[in-house]
């Protein structure tokens, strides 16, 4: 788990000002909920744990305020293709970041791809594009759960 730091905090407190909303109670019970998470989480976790510092946050509430989490940039969200989306801080990192996921136990491992930046900048630069987003996914199944009927990588 990590620490709620100042600039994400200011950079959601100015993202909500520039969009003409106030930093309610419960967005900040959301906010501080974020840092209890370790890891890819739902919203439903992220919620289970804004309730545990407000009792008043709704599942409306982080429905709500996910969005404004990702468009400040203090959060990334990560389509793995299921029913849920998952979530991470978007911790500053020098390398681009992967996920591979597991078949078998779903588990989301981040992985350095650093080529995916440049790769991603190169193309976009020859069809005369900017980059909004970009992002690297591998499905792989564990051998050790098909042949034990559990996965060794589950925590």
């Amino acid at each position: 788990m990590a620490k709620p730091d100042r600039t994400s905090w200011e950079n959601f407190s100015d993202y909500l000002i520039s969009l003409g909303l106030r930093m309610t109670g419960q967005r900040k019970a959301v906010f501080d909920a974020l840092f209890r998470q370790s890891g890819h989480f739902t919203a439903d976790q992220l919620l289970q744990d804004a309730r545990k510092v407000d009792d008043t946050v709704s599942r409306a509430t982080v429905y709500r305020c996910l969005p404004l989490l990702v468009g400040s940039g203090t959060v990334r969200m990560i389509d793995v293709g299921q029913d849920n989306k998952f979530y991470a801080l978007n911790e500053s990192s020098a390398t681009f970041k992967a996920q591979v996921i597991c078949s078998d136990c779903d588990r989301i491992f981040d992985v350095d791809a650093p080529f995916m930046e440049w790769y991603g900048r190169t193309v976009s630069e020859k069809l005369g594009l900017e980059v909004n987003d970009q992002r690297l996914q591998v499905q792989a199944s564990c051998p050790t759960f098909a042949s034990n009927g559990a996965c060794a990588k589950t925590n």
